[in-house]
């Protein structure tokens, strides 16, 4: 089986270069261009997909339906666990505004904001969990989510081995509508 994991296409938040997380935005015009481009590349590719997951948000849904060329909303698995990393009261702020320590806000300003070994558990829950179902299955699953999730589930396919997972797992994320493949 093969694991795509993309990043939901730019919004008007990562435009204006805000902190995007559980208070995002749809997917803007370059958004939605760049999910088409996607679904180009995987039909060039011959790329089909057996099963769609998607965090909740409607950025991540929207480029899941484009990307993977799904007629009806309603075949995209949601996945909460999928959910972009919970940034609390930093949500939506310019980021040269945000005090950051590692990857993350700094929890000792900002409330709410998610423990990052919270958030390790469960994108490692959903990764074992999809692994251990279709792991003697062939074909491809797409999973569209967060520049977060995308660097922790390729931390996770490297065995959760970069220097320190809070200051590291950033540096493997995709881009807007960027994408990694991993076999299963």
């Amino acid at each position: 089986m093969n694991l795509y994991i993309v990043r939901h296409g730019q919004t008007r938040l990562n435009a204006e270069h805000r902190a995007q997380g559980r208070k995002g935005a749809p997917l803007n015009e370059i958004g939605i261009e760049q999910a088409k481009e996607l679904n180009r590349k995987f039909r060039e590719e011959g790329i089909k997909f057996d099963y769609v997951y998607s965090s909740p948000q409607e950025r991540a849904i929207q480029t899941a339906k484009i990307a993977s060329g799904i007629e009806n909303t309603e075949d995209i698995i949601v996945d909460d666990r999928l959910d972009v990393y919970d940034l609390g009261t930093a949500d939506g702020m310019l980021m040269k505004d945000i005090k950051i320590t590692g990857t993350v806000p700094d929890m000792s300003i900002y409330d709410g904001v998610e423990e990052i070994e919270d958030y390790k558990k469960r994108i490692k829950s959903f990764l074992d969990e999809i692994i251990e179902k279709y792991k003697d299955k062939e074909g491809n699953i797409l999973i569209v989510g967060h520049k977060d999730s995308t660097g922790m589930i390729s931390a996770y396919f490297e065995g959760f081995k970069v220097e320190t997972i809070y200051d590291d797992y950033l540096k493997l994320a995709c881009e807007n509508c960027g994408f990694k493949r991993f076999e299963v």
